[in-house]
């Protein structure tokens, strides 16, 4: 666990630097701490119980594949996404979500399986199956987020569209409690 806090602390201050961010201490102590654990806990959790699997540091570290740092980074670009905006979770009106683009459909589909993973998960005790969904949701969230506008889309689009990403960020934190794998808002 030294060792992937270690290495989480070295690459976020490397992409600091090349971002031209600065952050405090404790910013960069707490972010490494919380990425590195949750790394080796991921990469254990994600595996089928009955399945060996290579330990990599490097794999398990990677900000894309089914990795912590991946999911992290989905629930960072939320936040900033909810940020820009002011947006409250408060504001969410669940009749006024409405859904017109295809990768809006694939992701409140993908939402709506939620329930259902947890139920399997937990009846064959199997918590790869909750990194699975998680995994997949990040990556139909940023599809979704590569090919719809969501800022820049007009009423009653751009609400509907921020309250998806709420619900979004919502689900992925709550998979990511049960593992036992807490979040950021910024990275």
């Amino acid at each position: 666990l030294k060792e992937s806090i270690k290495r989480a602390k070295n690459d976020l201050i490397l992409r600091l630097e090349q971002e031209n961010r600065i952050e405090n201490i404790d910013f960069i102590e707490n972010t490494s701490k919380i990425i590195g654990i949750s790394s080796v806990k991921y990469a254990d959790l994600s595996q089928n119980r009955i399945s060996n699997y290579q330990f990599s540091f490097d794999k398990m570290l990677a900000l894309n594949g089914n990795t912590a740092p991946y999911l992290l980074y989905t629930v960072v670009r939320i936040s900033g996404i909810k940020r820009k905006n002011n947006f409250k979770a408060e504001e969410i009106n669940l009749d006024k979500i409405f859904f017109n683009e295809i990768q809006e459909w694939r992701l409140i589909k993908k939402l709506l399986k939620f329930d259902e993973v947890i139920i399997s998960a937990e009846t064959e005790l199997m918590p790869n199956r909750i990194c699975n969904y998680l995994f997949e949701l990040s990556q139909i969230f940023n599809r979704f987020y590569d090919q719809v506008p969501i800022l820049k889309a007009s009423e009653p689009s751009r609400t509907s569209r921020l309250a998806l990403c709420s619900i979004t960020a919502n689900t992925l934190k709550l998979g990511m409690n049960l593992l036992g794998i807490p979040t950021l808002e910024k990275m």
